[in-house]
Order: C-alpha cells, then structure tokens, then sequence
C-alpha cells in the first residue's frame, strides 16, 4: 500500500510540473542519465520524475511487474531475478528506463523469440500532453495511444506505470561462440535457429552476435542451466567481446550475461583508454559502466577537447556513426558488406529480431510508428564511432548514405542518435499519419515536441 501511495504522489507532483511550464517551452524530463545520441538544446525546466523510478511489485504467480515509467532495468533486473523471473528483454545497458526502452525501442538477445520491450506490456499509464493521466492496453478506449506510444520518443507523452510480463530463468547462461567465416552461412544459422530454436541438438534461448570482420563474425548461442562447469567473469581484468575469439564454450551468471556488454559499454571504452590493462587496474570497476562512460562523451560534446587536439595535431574532423540498424534477414549479409566496404568502422554487433508471436505463428502484431513487418526475420546491426570526414565531404555525408542503403534494403533504423530524413521520407518510414491524429487526440494544443522535431531537428 505504500508504494501505490508513494506513486500516486508521485504522479501528482509530475502533473503540477507539467502544469507549471508555461506554454511554447519545450517539455522535457529531468533526469540525470539519458542513453540518447541526440545533442539537443537544453529546456528552461524539466518535468518531475523524480519519485517515478522504481519497481511497485513483482507477481511470481502471474509471472508480471508493475513498474514505474523511470525504473532503469538494473532495478527491475534486481527486483526480478530473486523470485527466478527476468523481464522478456532486457536491453544490454543497465541505466536504460522502461519507458525509455518503451517509447524509444530496445532490444537484445531475447529478441529473436520475444521482440522489442514493448511487445511485453500489458497495459500503460501514459501523461499526456493534455496533462492527463490515461491507461492504455492493447484493446478498450485508449487502443490507439497503446499501439502508437512505442518509438513516439516522448512526442506522444510519458510512461509512468507500466505492467510487463516476465519470463523464468535459470542461475546460468551457457553459451557457445559459432565462428563464421561466411556471411551468408551466418545469416542462414540465424534463419535456423530464430525457425526452431535450437542449434546441434541443443535448444536456444537467446542469440546476438559480433562482425569483427566479413571473414570473422560470431553467433553467441545462450542457454539457460543450473549446472555449468565454471562460470566466467568479465567485470574486472578481461573483456567480454574479446571472448568470443578465444572461447568456443563460456558461461556466465544470468546477472552477469544481462550486463555482460555494459561493463565495456560493448566495446567503445577501448576510447577512453579503460581497456588498457594498467588504466583498467587503476579505474574502478564501479565506474566501468556504460552511464559513466556517457557523461564523459556529453562532456567531449560540450567541450570538444578531443576535437580541439585533433585540429592541432592537423588531422581530419571526424563524423559521428552511433546506429542501430534493422535489416531483412535475406538483405543482412549484402548490407554488411556494403558497410564493410563503405564504411569501415568494426566491430559490429549483430541481434536477430522477429516481433513476438505469443498466440503462435502469424499471431504478432504490427506497430505503427515502427512499422516491421510480422512473420520477417531481421537483423540488428549497431556500430557505434566515428570515421574522418573526407576532403570535399560535409558533416553528416556518411550517417546519410547509411540511411540511404537501410531503406533501400527494407529496413529501418532506431532514432536514439542522428537522423537526417527529410519530413516526407520520415511520415513514409515512421508512421507519420497515425502519429498526427494520435497526437492531435492526446495533445490537442500541441504543447509536446513532434516526433520529427526530435529526431531530426533535435528541438
């Protein structure tokens, strides 16, 4: 009863906030991490969540949670795991919200069999631009906000309960690392495994990969167990990614496999230095986390310390490429060699996705502002640097070429990072009809940021 008191005050100091910010400013959270690649303008003032980030129960029976729209996954993950349950995704970054991961999509290595975070809730409590506060399930009045809330960015309002199913577990993940030296053999694997789930006679509970290059590339088959022979431990001297090319058997803690890419923010801390044996004795392992290594890229961003030591040492500015790409299975072994080729930046994580059937096959449903395809196996592809600017070249040339071969392999990209669609391209791609007459229902005065203003023009 006290965490229901304790949210409904919540909720009602959100509302007064929303009230108070006085009309034509931009509305946005305060909150003190964000997973979002998207440099924006900073707002005069921020709504209030900060009584919105925790987990109101866990039903073992049922198999659900009741969370609030601010609870990182890592407090789920905690809240979960000791009744043997774990959410049905659990994107690979520990800061993440679940309605972040919500409104602006996640995945991982569940998703070839579950889908993305959304296709996991039940019902919603969403604010609303209209400052109300409505339930949203699958049928029933509010269908139409339930269907269009995922990848609406916060353009159509904010989670602050959300119910989710979760899913049992096991203490271990065992895993096993396919090396392939052929692509088109890897994307038939996936085909196979997301088909039966299974691999060699062993069933398959989740499945990622990593292109180190076109020749090397990994599928890490993860199982759930209660016996392994010994479990690894990538928090302190050794790193997870390099794993997969010295151990064809591995196995972790369910704990530690959920964050098993956290800890070297995949493997992007290599920039920081954090990688390197001395730096990495001396850095705390409670600061080898991926919201650490953030705030050091929003301070870069600001400060632009590293670009001011690149123009004096004479070298090339550089292009920022953070993605995530999702490609047709059938396209993905063509379009990683495109990027290969015309890009260059390894290595590249790969996650099958297929939108969840949970009434059996042909039973999954679309989703308009991120419109995949039912019964189409696809793949994830997230790189994460950056690469010089060429000669002749403008800023934002490479980021828009990728887009250009995305769409013309019939696929879509995430809208965490930079995005340069024009506005007919990104209605067409982005469910632009269906998220107009959303907003005008649930934000009548338009007083919420647009979708395309978002992503695009960073407002």
């Amino acid at each position: 009863m006290h965490a229901v008191r304790d949210h409904d005050l919540a909720v009602a100091q959100l509302r007064r906030s929303y009230a108070a910010v006085p009309p034509g400013q931009p509305v946005r959270l305060a909150k003190r991490t964000s997973n979002l690649f998207r440099p924006r303008s900073a707002p005069a003032s921020g709504l209030d969540v900060s009584g919105l980030g925790g987990v109101l129960g866990v039903d073992p029976v049922a198999r659900t949670a009741d969370v609030q729209g601010m609870c990182t996954y890592e407090r789920l993950v905690a809240a979960t795991l000791p009744h043997g349950l774990m959410p049905l995704v659990v994107p690979q970054l520990r800061t993440i919200t679940l309605g972040g991961a919500v409104t602006g999509l996640g995945i991982e290595s569940t998703s070839f069999r579950n889908g993305l975070p959304h296709e996991s809730v039940t019902e919603l409590d969403v604010l609303t631009g209209a400052g109300e506060v409505v339930t949203a399930r699958p049928d029933g009045p509010h269908a139409d906000l339930y269907a269009a809330f995922p990848n609406s960015l916060g353009s159509l309002g904010y989670a602050t309960r959300l119910r989710i199913e979760l899913q049992p577990v096991r203490r271990y993940v065992a895993l096993r690392n396919l090396r392939f030296t052929n692509l088109t053999a890897l994307t038939e694997a996936i085909g196979e495994i997301t088909a039966t789930r299974r691999w060699a006679g062993a069933s398959v509970d989740a499945m990622d990969g990593v292109m180190f290059s076109p020749d090397e590339a990994y599928l890490v088959l993860g199982s759930f167990s209660d016996d392994v022979p010994a479990v690894s431990d990538y928090t302190g001297q050794e790193i997870y990614y390099r794993s997969l090319r010295q151990r064809p058997h591995d196995a972790l803690t369910v704990h530690d496999y959920l964050w098993r890419w956290d800890t070297d923010w995949f493997w992007c801390s290599a920039a920081f230095g954090a990688q390197h044996p001395v730096v990495r004795r001396l850095w705390p392992a409670r600061w080898r986390r991926s919201d650490v290594y953030h705030r050091i890229v929003r301070l870069e961003h600001r400060h632009q310390v590293a670009a001011r030591i690149d123009r004096w040492r004479g070298q090339p500015a550089r292009e920022r490429v953070v993605q995530d790409v999702e490609i047709p299975l059938e396209r993905t072994a063509e379009f990683l060699h495109w990027f290969a080729a015309n890009v260059g930046m390894t290595p590249v994580w790969l996650c099958p996705l297929r939108l969840r059937e949970p009434g059996g096959p042909g039973s999954a449903r679309s989703w308009p502002l991120y419109p995949l395809r039912p019964g189409q196996d696809y793949v994830n592809i997230g790189f994460w640097g950056s690469v010089p600017i060429a000669e002749g070249a403008a800023d934002g040339d490479v980021n828009r070429e990728i887009e250009r071969a995305v769409s013309e392999a019939g696929g879509h990209k995430s809208l965490y990072s930079d995005a340069y669609y024009d506005r007919d391209a990104f209605d067409r791609l982005y469910g632009g009809g269906t998220w107009r007459a959303v907003r005008d229902r649930y934000d009548p005065e338009h007083r919420l940021t647009g979708l395309y203003e978002k992503a695009v023009t960073r407002a």
